[in-house]
């Protein structure tokens, strides 16, 4: 947990290195639940405990949440901070061009199945064991949010992260009445194809 915490913050420095921290985090997951000889249903990531999971009703709005509130972050940004569009766009780059959906599809679906992994199962899981859930979620999530800095105004950057911290709040949120990251995943995918597309097509 120190280790990924460090290497969040390392983006502050310039050395947006940031993203590592997925590879920590599944490693030291994995690493943890052979050291406590957790079952799948306990380590929080047991895809048969799915269906289960999604009989609540109440999950549902919970997973459609964090789409909403990247709808009303580029809306609102494209009213008062445009900026905030290129902003956007420059540091989801990496992500393939809408012309390879397939591809995107999986590529999408792969970070946020690590990131759930390891900062939602791994971090927030091991964090709660020493702190209540409420501060559980918020310093996961500003450990989450700062490792997503990149250069640019200091409006655009704190909109950027301050919907990036409430987003990893939801997800934490999702991951605790769940135990299951990839419930938590599949909200994360979701929000994050829309916002790619949206912005694509802001952009295109």
């Amino acid at each position: 947990m120190l280790v990924m915490t460090a290497v969040s913050f390392t983006n502050l420095l310039g050395f947006n290195i940031a993203g590592i921290t997925i590879i920590i985090g599944i490693a030291f997951f994995f690493i943890n639940s052979k050291l406590e000889k957790n079952i799948s249903a306990d380590n929080g990531l047991n895809a048969k405990a799915i269906g289960t999971s999604l009989k609540t009703k109440t999950i549902y709005f919970w997973i459609v949440l964090p789409l909403i509130l990247n709808v009303v972050c580029i809306v609102l940004a494209k009213l008062i901070l445009p900026e905030y569009i290129e902003h956007l766009y420059g540091r989801t780059e990496f992500v393939v061009s809408l012309d390879k959906i397939m591809f995107l599809f999986l590529q999408l679906a792969i970070l946020a199945l690590g990131e759930e992994i390891a900062w939602r199962a791994f971090f927030q899981k091991q964090l709660s064991k020493a702190l209540p859930i409420i501060p559980t979620l918020i310093v996961t999530s500003i450990i989450f949010a700062f490792g997503h800095i990149v250069e640019g105004s200091l409006i655009v950057v704190a909109y950027d992260i301050f919907f990036i911290f409430i987003n990893s709040v939801l997800y934490g949120v999702i991951f605790y009445k769940t135990n299951n990251a990839w419930i938590s995943a599949t909200s994360h995918f979701i929000a994050n194809l829309f916002s790619i597309i949206l912005i694509s097509c802001l952009l295109g």
